[in-house]
């Protein structure tokens, strides 16, 4: 169950030491919602039910995080941003805004303790910190810049303009960094341990290693500079899988880089483990969806592992656990995980 320390031995594990017992993890958010008998729509919105729902699943899991991800929309759509999805369809952005001068000078700047859903997050974060204290360690949510720019203009129009008028990514990028900043801090002084920091339209799926060099990096590595400020713990994610991309992102400056599941943990830890703690990666379709719960067993049980060998790992699924996943290959998962310790 949750144990006291668990904070300190994340903190271990970003100073490149092995925890004394190695902290567990699961990208479950999803999964959660539909075990804890709740409806994606209405949990997202109500922030003691969000609250009762990672309890819940806390105590029933074993987890060693609250992962409070929620959904991609809740920043933007206060900007105007489309948002599409319902009943137990994740929120996604649509209807993006026009790259034009005049619409990106026309933004204001989002106030985290009153604007849309961004109160729900916080009040959710604060009951869940109040619950367990330090026995867990509490996980927000911010886009890294990069990202932020593409939810909010559209992935195709912001790639395009990288050619036509990349002075448009700097600014709007500037723009996300002082929202990002600003909400990070509010989740922080809410009582987030940790945030997750997600950048996936930067991955190298999308954008090339010189790209994320000119365009992602600088706004990245500002955010993560401000959490650690705030005293709080950063996890970089970009579902990443190319390991040229993935030693650029270990230089960011976040306290933890997670590694996507396309990519075997020991070519990761090899290629950047000394620089940065690493965080991963079962993969949740192949293995957590598909397999039976001794592959998953001994799946986790192998990658933490190998993670954990010389210390500087934490243990996660590579990305977003699926909604209809058998409960039986979480418990496995977080079985096999725990025995590699």
């Amino acid at each position: 169950m949750a144990y006291q320390g668990v904070l300190d031995d994340i903190r271990k594990a970003v100073r490149l030491e092995k925890p004394a017992r190695l902290p567990v993890f699961a990208a479950s958010e999803e999964f959660d919602v539909r075990v804890a008998g709740a409806v994606y729509g209405e949990y997202n919105r109500n922030a003691e039910l969000m609250a009762k729902v990672q309890i819940e699943c806390v105590e029933k899991f074993d987890y060693d995080w609250a992962w409070l991800q929620v959904d991609d929309c809740i920043e933007f759509e206060v900007l105007g941003v489309g948002v599409r999805g319902e009943g137990d369809i994740l929120p996604a952005t649509c209807d993006y805004l026009k790259t034009d001068y005049s619409v990106l000078r026309g933004l204001k700047m989002p106030d985290p303790q009153k604007d849309g859903r961004m109160p729900v997050l916080l009040e959710s974060i604060k009951r869940i910190k109040d619950k367990f204290g330090d026995t867990v360690c509490v996980t927000g949510r911010v886009a890294a810049p990069f990202t932020s720019t593409t939810l909010i203009f559209g992935m195709v129009e912001t790639f395009s303009m990288m050619y036509d008028d990349p002075d448009f990514i700097f600014e709007a990028n500037k723009f996300c960094l002082e929202m990002q900043n600003a909400f990070a801090v509010a989740q922080i002084k809410a009582g987030a341990d940790a945030l997750w920091v997600g950048d996936c339209n930067a991955s190298g799926h999308l954008i090339s290693p010189d790209q994320f060099r000119e365009f992602a990096f600088d706004g990245a590595k500002q955010l993560a500079k401000t959490i650690d400020e705030y005293n709080g713990l950063s996890i970089y994610h970009a579902s990443e899988h190319n390991l040229e991309c993935l030693d650029i992102q270990a230089d960011i400056g976040n306290h933890v880089l997670s590694v996507g599941p396309g990519r075997d943990m020991a070519e990761a830890k090899a290629k950047v483990g000394h620089k940065v703690c690493l965080v991963g990666n079962i993969d949740p379709i192949k293995y957590l969806y598909y397999a039976d719960a001794d592959k998953v067993y001994n799946e986790a049980k192998r990658i933490a592992s190998i993670g954990s060998n010389g210390g500087g790992y934490l243990f996660n699924s590579g990305e977003m656990i699926p909604r209809d996943t058998p409960e039986e290959n979480i418990k496995a998962m977080i079985r096999g995980a725990r025995d590699a310790n």
